[in-house]
């Protein structure tokens, strides 16, 4: 099993930046990738990036690559999702997730087996 905690959500104004942070414990070694979705009011969840766990090789929604980065810091089993040039519509829940099943497909929610309980970001115009 292994636990997830967000933090790094806030309040922030429209081109500001915010980093989010997600702390992962329990049976981290069996982590394959770790992705960050998020879920606007009166949305589905959608895929913004992930990373294999332990290559680094990254993966983006289309549209955010340049606004959004996310990096690992296996010493610490945290995965970061930095996000500059925020806009309004990146209003949501950020939530990240833990795919422990190898799964090739790392842009889908259904390949993740363990999930945060997610962190607000508002951005205000």
């Amino acid at each position: 099993q292994v636990r997830l905690v967000e933090s790094g959500g806030g309040l922030v104004q429209a081109e500001g930046s915010l980093r989010l942070s997600c702390e992962a414990s329990g049976d981290t070694d069996n982590i394959y990738h770790m992705g960050w979705f998020r879920q606007a009011p009166g949305k589905e969840r959608d895929f913004v990036a992930a990373i294999h766990y332990s290559g680094g090789y990254t993966y983006y929604k289309d549209g955010v690559k340049g606004r959004f980065t996310i990096s690992r810091d296996n010493a610490k089993n945290t995965v970061s999702l930095q996000i500059d040039s925020l806009k309004p519509e990146d209003t949501a829940i950020y939530f990240c997730a833990a795919d422990l099943s190898r799964s090739p497909l790392p842009g889908l929610d259904r390949s993740y087996d363990a999930w945060g309980q997610g962190t607000q970001v508002t951005v205000s115009s």
